[in-house]
């Protein structure tokens, strides 16, 4: 899943959900991706990380979070 489609999936599942915090909301969408995309997301964050293993679903929670927190620090 390319990052602009990450920031989407993140941003309609907020719309969904907006009493929750950022985590919570990157938690719901890992858990609604499915188990490929997730293995994908871990697989990029642990790469970003330079790690070879990490627990998958939280690892795929820490990626969805970076690429927001990211997004959302960028300069305009």
């Amino acid at each position: 899943m390319r990052d602009e489609e990450l920031i989407v999936e993140f941003a309609l599942t907020r719309l969904d959900n907006p009493g929750l915090e950022l985590e919570e909301v990157a938690a719901l969408l890992v858990a609604r991706v499915g188990p490929e995309t997730m293995v994908e997301l871990a697989g990029q964050n642990l790469a970003d990380r330079g790690e070879l293993r990490g627990a998958l679903f939280e690892t795929a929670v820490e990626r969805v979070m970076r690429v927001v927190l990211a997004l959302r620090d960028a300069p305009l």
